[in-house]
């Protein structure tokens, strides 16, 4: 927590100086009350002295009010500089999550780091206004009221300085005893958004067969682990206050007791044990609230540590420091070189020895059983996941020579679930390129077999899209997102199973179009049906990670295994003939 307060809060430091500065202030002028209620009775009562009483008392108005505007320009500034604080922090966060690689985001889950983006960081965000204002506050009334009542009376000062350390060691020991606890807490925290992340995401799933009953339990069953844990947390906490409260009270009792003594021994006068009685209990107060505060230290810990897992996570995929750069005027050449992939970084491949070769012009489908690897190779190219052994070369140049933005900006990419955001058809068109022309949109549209229902929807390309895109269908969003990838004019198109959702004619037209229209880029597609890659220039067929058949749809039904049981599956025999 001290790492991130030091790197986030630093361009912010003057202002923080200047909220100790004024909580110093107003520390020091609730301290003179008192002395000055002590003067009232000892000077101006028992000597029945009005013209006194009014004077002191035009005193404590004074104090009061300026008291009152510092302590409300320190509470402003302390909330300005909380915020500001939440703020960078959740940028950091944000945007160390952005270089992530798929391989991050496999080890963290999206469900905590969405609650590492939220919830910690709001936690560590109320902590820190507090800490400006009440744990500057506390010590500086402890220790000034200290002095004071020391400087008042020594020896009725020793029981402040006896209850004192007995009140710190108590909390201490609580603190302690609950900064693991919390870490559990908000671990179980993450369990129950990750449950109701799928709830959301697949209720249409889970109502068809309906699983409600089951969702609910398993739910209850995860949100009732993290209230009990939470509940055992806070039980420890709950004897916090009764203790403290009985520190209180058998502190004030014992100054009364002994102040009183004093006082008929002649040793003291009635208004300094007043004082002192308002000193005690300033300083209790103080602490008191100090201490009660100094309960959200440990969840703030606890959440710090879990962002600063973020922040300080090693990227496994970096640019490196000299890159070199894309000949753009070159026409787009792929190559994988022996590549393999390990994605828990063992020796056992989940790809294996992939080796081809694809150029300008040229469409290679890939296809395989569940499993096979085929997205694998798909990512890498885009390098999600970078390779254990071996290269990929683009354009001559190895794509780890390449800065993974400018790699990327030669892709058009279309992943497996389609993926749409929220605001209108042109936004998303436009998502990989700016400044486009209506004319280059309808020809993307066209292609993608987008462009008659896009023009019969009442906005056309200013049309609305829902969240996820939920009010389109399935084929239309899946063409949205084919035409997406064409508007950006890339060297090379992924196409990730992107077909699976358009019936075969559909299907037939855009591989139509895309042959007909692409011509100067590398079309690579994934595929399930035979009928959507067959007419490829190359078609690789992988099984478990490795390549058992490479040539083009009629080679492979002569001389490929895996190829001919998947041909057979699907095809008829006189398609097959």
């Amino acid at each position: 927590m001290i790492s991130l307060f030091k790197k986030y809060l630093d361009k912010l430091k003057y202002v923080v100086l200047l909220i100790v500065f004024l909580v110093f202030i107003q520390s020091t002028l609730e301290l003179f009350l008192p002395n000055i209620m002590a003067g009232i009775i000892d000077n101006g009562i028992v000597k029945k002295d009005m013209g006194f009483i009014k004077l002191e008392a035009l005193r404590i108005l004074i104090i009061i009010s300026i008291a009152l505007s510092v302590s409300g320009t320190a509470a402003f500034l302390a909330s300005k500089v909380a915020i500001k604080f939440g703020q960078n922090v959740r940028r950091a966060v944000f945007t160390k999550v952005q270089t992530f690689s798929a391989k991050e985001f496999d080890k963290f889950g999206v469900a905590s780091l969405v609650t590492r983006t939220t919830n910690d960081i709001t936690q560590i965000q109320t902590t820190t206004l507090f800490i400006l204002r009440m744990m500057i506050l506390g010590p500086m009334t402890i220790i000034s009221g200290l002095i004071i009542a020391t400087y008042t009376d020594f020896k009725l000062s020793m029981i402040l300085y006896v209850s004192i350390p007995i009140l710190i060691l108590f909390v201490v020991f609580i603190g302690f005893k609950t900064i693991r606890r919390f870490s559990e807490i908000q671990f179980r925290l993450d369990k129950v958004n990750l449950i109701s992340r799928e709830n959301l995401t697949g209720i249409r799933v889970i109502r068809a067969f309906n699983k409600q009953k089951y969702e609910e339990k398993r739910f209850d069953n995860a949100n009732r682990n993290l209230t009990d844990f939470t509940i055992r947390t806070y039980k420890i906490f709950a004897s916090l206050m009764p203790f403290m409260m009985l520190v209180f009270y058998l502190n004030s009792v014992a100054v009364l007791w002994f102040g009183s003594k004093r006082i008929s021994t002649g040793n003291f006068m009635v208004g300094d044990l007043i004082a002192f009685i308002q000193y005690s209990n300033q300083i209790m107060v103080a602490l008191i609230t100090f201490f009660m505060l100094f309960g959200m230290i440990p969840k703030a810990i606890s959440s710090a540590k879990r962002i600063n897992q973020v922040l300080n996570t090693e990227v496994s995929i970096n640019d490196l420091k000299e890159v070199k750069e894309i000949d753009k005027n070159q026409k787009a050449s792929l190559k994988f070189k022996n590549v393999s992939l390990s994605y828990n970084d063992s020796n056992e491949y989940d790809v294996e020895n992939i080796d081809f070769e694809c150029k300008a012009g040229e469409t290679v489908a890939i296809i395989g059983g569940t499993g096979s690897g085929k997205s694998t190779i798909l990512n890498l190219i885009s390098r999600f996941y970078d390779v254990s052994s071996g290269e990929i070369i683009f354009n001559g140049l190895n794509i780890k020579d390449i800065t993974q933005k400018e790699l990327r900006e030669q892709i058009g990419y279309v992943p497996q679930k389609s993926v749409l955001f929220s605001g209108t058809i042109r936004s998303n068109l436009c998502y990989g390129k700016e400044n486009v022309t209506d004319e280059e949109l309808m020809e993307a549209l066209k292609i993608a077999q987008a462009y008659e229902f896009v023009t019969n929807l009442e906005s056309g390309l200013d049309s609305p899209v829902a969240q996820g895109g939920t009010n389109f269908s399935g084929g239309q969003k899946q063409r949205l997102s084919i035409a997406r990838a064409l508007v950006r004019k890339a060297s090379i198109y992924l196409f990730d199973d992107s077909f699976s959702a358009l019936d075969f004619k559909t299907d037939a037209k855009l591989r139509a179009a895309l042959k007909e229209k692409i011509t100067d880029a590398i079309i690579i597609i994934v595929g399930q049906r035979v009928s959507s890659i067959m007419n490829a220039d190359k078609i690789l067929v992988l099984d478990n990670g490795k390549v058992v058949g490479m040539g083009t749809h009629r080679e492979l039904l002569q001389n490929c295994e895996v190829y001919q049981e998947i041909a057979k599956s699907q095809l008829s025999e006189e398609e097959l003939a």
